[in-house]
């Protein structure tokens, strides 16, 4: 039996010692001791202006912004207005509606159009022409009616010659009716040699011939005045295509439309496809329809309402203030000189809202005012001459008492006034500050 037995470990060799080599000494580079001092300096450099331009001017700015800032205002002189603000459009006081000619001929629904319309907001002088309407078949009617006119002379003329044929068959009729009868009655009167029958022959052929005559006479009466209304309906019939075709031609007279004054010319709106538009050249017109306007710019007004309510305070020939919305800037002055009796109200407003027309005119000339401009009036109420102004915002209420916020020195101190008339901005102050002093339009902290 064999056994395993380990055997005994060899000991591990000896590791020889590895010597340490000491690196050399490197000599000093003259260029990097240069950067460090450059960067130093701009150190040193950013850190003084941080602490001494940067660091106060942020504090300083910290503390304006802390600060409270008050807006303020000066007392002024001046004049103080009390007036009421009327909404309207400008319109004209004097002008002439043009409105397309009803024609006077018997033919109806015949189309009229515009072969020439002056040119919307152009000036026209006295007797220029306006607006010119197709007459083209008007002129064609025309003479078709001179044809019938000749046609009844032709007519007229043949029943003439129709009736003296004939009358002068009715006179020969007449004459052989009258030799009978006097052949008659001269054989009746040698009647007393013939026998009793004979002669009551002779009488009764005598009679008849007399009958006869009589007859024929009034034959031709009967037809002459036949005659007369034969022709008198035949020159009826002229005398009605001569009016007809006098009444056409009037219509062409009146197709060319001439202006009666010297105005603006306005063209009035049209409702053509899907769009409000002015009326143009080949647009069709109705018979007495309103498409243009001749106005006077030099006479122009404001129609405007006024509110029921604000009403009593109009009056005739109050003065006022234009302001025209499609220009800036633009100022004319007015007067009222037309209040309307009774108020009346909207189609779109409440029934119990009820406004009062009323009519400014305009004193002042531009060439830019024309009809149909939406303006605003300021309509002046009330007036104060070389009063103590404040800012309506500058007056504050304390204890019932109306103070304003005078600067004194850095502060505000309180001061009691006196108030007068009040516009919409500016408020007449009759004691309690002067002219030209500074107040707040804020209520100061602490006040």
């Amino acid at each position: 039996m064999s056994a395993i037995t380990n055997p005994r470990p060899h000991p591990p060799a000896p590791v020889k010692p590895v010597p340490v080599v000491s690196p050399e000494p490197q000599p000093p580079q003259p260029g990097r001791r240069w950067i460090w001092i450059a960067g130093l300096l701009l150190l040193v450099g950013a850190a003084a202006g941080y602490f001494g331009w940067y660091k106060p001017r942020q504090e300083q700015a910290e503390k304006a912004a802390g600060a409270v800032t008050i807006k303020t205002a000066r007392v002024t002189t001046g004049t103080v207005l009390r007036t009421l603000r009327l909404a309207g459009t400008t319109a004209s006081r004097e002008y002439v509606n043009v409105t397309a000619p009803i024609p006077r001929g018997p033919e109806s629904g015949r189309e009229m159009i515009l072969l020439f319309l002056v040119p919307n907001g152009s000036r026209v002088k006295k007797g220029q022409l306006l607006a010119e309407i197709d007459s083209k078949s008007v002129e064609d009617h025309i003479d078709d009616i001179g044809d019938d006119i000749e046609k009844s002379d032709a007519d007229i003329r043949k029943r003439k010659a129709e009736q003296s044929i004939d009358l002068e068959n009715l006179n020969q009729t007449l004459r052989v009716a009258k030799a009978e009868w006097d052949k008659a009655k001269l054989d009746a009167k040698a009647s007393e040699v013939r026998t009793v029958i004979d002669q009551e022959l002779l009488k009764l052929a005598a009679e008849e011939a007399e009958a006869r005559y009589k007859q024929a006479t009034a034959d031709v009466k009967y037809k002459q005045a036949g005659y007369a209304a034969e022709l008198r309906i035949l020159e009826i019939t002229k005398i009605r295509h001569l009016r007809h075709k006098a009444r056409h031609q009037n219509d062409l007279v009146k197709f060319k439309i001439f202006s009666p004054m010297e105005g603006l010319a306005v063209a009035q709106m049209i409702w053509r496809g899907s769009e409000y538009a002015t009326y143009q050249q080949g647009d069709q017109v109705q018979a007495g329809s309103l498409f243009l306007k001749i106005v006077n710019p030099a006479k122009m007004q404001v129609d405007a309402n006024v509110n029921q309510s604000e009403s009593s305070q109009i009056r005739i020939s109050q003065k006022a203030n234009i302001h025209f919305d499609a220009f800036a800037g633009m100022t004319l002055p007015g007067h009222v000189y037309s209040i309307g009796a009774i108020a009346a109200g909207g189609w779109r407003q409440q029934f119990y809202i009820r406004n009062v027309p009323v009519k400014i005119a305009v004193d002042g000339a531009d060439p830019r005012l024309i009809p149909d401009l939406s303006v605003g009036a300021d309509v002046e109420l009330e007036r104060v001459e070389n009063a103590i102004r404040v800012p309506l915002g500058a007056i504050f209420k304390d204890k019932d008492q109306d103070v304003v916020f005078v600067r004194n020195g850095a502060k505000f101190e309180p001061r009691p006034i006196k108030t007068g008339l009040a516009s919409n901005t500016l408020v007449a102050v009759t004691s309690g500050v002067k002219d030209g002093e500074e107040i707040a339009l804020e209520r100061p902290q602490g006040l």
